[in-house]
């Protein structure tokens, strides 16, 4: 061969090795081999003798039979505890993922409610509550986008839905703790679960998704339960304090409208929760922009509106946890709604009046005056659910 090298290939059943040998070219017997080409092959000096000539095995390795694909999956399976792959299962696994983030988010608000009576030994003003939760909420949300390599502020096509989901979603905290300082605890409460309804119908009008009659009686027997559980403590209160200084004038007509409005803002947000998680294809972004419009804010409304109170050291630790379970109710919440039909997803959340009574009942704490009302409401709220989860999301998912 005509070259400055010449090359051995050597196979056997095993392995194909590949032999290189080198020469000088300013040797003279380079000018030789080009005079008479014929003996080139006779004066080509080796740069290593035989015995000393490195052998590259490009492939030397000896490669088993792959396992059978049945087997890779049994092993990889073994491999990951049961907590991931239910984790894994309940986040994508599924075609009923929506449906149990949002059932796993309405089961971390009643956690909630549960931890704040448990831990309640110090009172601490609402803003300065919201101020703590939402600052919790933010640096997690950052920590989570930073770890799994999502840029902090999202694509810029989803920024505008962005930023309006953070106003709308401050707008209606901001008036649900104004509303649930002016009005009895069972009138905020019913007028908070008005929160459903308001999205359907803002999903309808902003979305344009559809709303079939099925989800419309589904959402009507919902909220009649609340009024059935509800309805007996809300006379009393409202007999009770119609003389107060709080309901006195037309106090009571602002208290009622504000809780009203964060109903209201509340349904819109949720739809463009929705649609800025399917936007950023990420659901945490939108928990993080909530926080970084929230935690400004409820600080100004912290130190303007109220007196700042020192916690004591479990008061501090209760707000902790009640921010971590606040944080994941959060997440499980986003994405619920960027996989489900919102008028399915938020007929999920009244799971948590259906828990938080039956929890009520099994500790005795509730009342024995109007029991009859109550498990008629919690009955009602149980058959919607039911129905929703067992028309399944396989026709409504996008």
């Amino acid at each position: 061969m005509a070259s400055s090298s010449t090359e051995t290939r050597i196979a056997d059943d095993d392995h194909l090795a590949l032999e290189l040998t080198v020469r000088d070219l300013d040797s003279p017997d380079l000018e030789k081999s080009a005079s008479a080409p014929t003996l080139a092959s006779d004066e080509i000096i080796p740069l290593l003798n035989q015995n000393q000539r490195p052998r590259i095995n490009i492939f030397s390795a000896s490669y088993t039979r792959r396992k059978p694909r049945e087997q890779v999956f049994k092993v990889t399976e073994t491999e990951i505890s049961p907590l991931t792959q239910l984790s894994s299962w309940v986040w994508n696994g599924s075609r009923y993922s929506g449906l149990l983030c949002m059932a796993l988010s309405s089961t971390l608000y009643l956690i909630m409610e549960i931890a704040s009576d448990a831990f309640s030994v110090q009172p601490i003003p609402l803003f300065e509550t919201a101020f703590m939760r939402c600052t919790i909420i933010l640096i997690l949300s950052y920590l989570w986008l930073k770890r799994i390599g999502q840029p902090v502020f999202g694509p810029a096509h989803a920024r505008k839905l962005l930023v309006s989901r953070a106003l709308v979603g401050y707008l209606s905290l901001f008036c649900f703790i104004f509303s649930i300082q002016m009005l009895p605890l069972s009138q905020a409460i019913v007028l908070s679960f008005v929160n459903p309804v308001m999205a359907s119908i803002a999903a309808r009008v902003v979305l344009h998704e559809k709303l079939k009659i099925t989800d419309i009686g589904g959402l009507a027997c919902s909220f009649f339960g609340v009024l059935f559980i509800f309805g007996p403590t809300l006379t009393v209160q409202v007999g009770s304090e119609v003389n107060s200084e709080s309901l006195k004038g037309n106090h009571h007509i602002y208290a009622v409208l504000l809780g009203l409005l964060s109903s209201i803002t509340g349904g819109i947000s949720y739809c463009l929760i929705k649609a800025a998680a399917k936007a950023s294809e990420q659901p945490v972004i939108t928990v993080l922009s909530f926080g970084l419009v929230a935690c400004p804010a409820a600080a100004i409304c912290m130190f303007s509106l109220e007196s700042f109170v020192m916690p004591a050291f479990e008061t501090l630790f209760s707000m902790i946890v009640l921010g971590l379970l606040a944080f994941c109710a959060e997440v499980l919440l986003a994405r619920g709604l960027q996989l489900e039909k919102i008028s399915k997803a938020a007929n999920v959340l009244y799971m948590e009046v259906v828990l938080s009574q039956l929890w009520m009942m099994g500790m005795g704490k509730a009342a024995p005056s109007g029991l009859f009302s109550r498990l008629v409401g919690c009955l009602l709220i149980l058959i919607s659910v039911s129905y929703t989860v067992y028309m399944g999301p396989a026709k409504d998912t996008e």
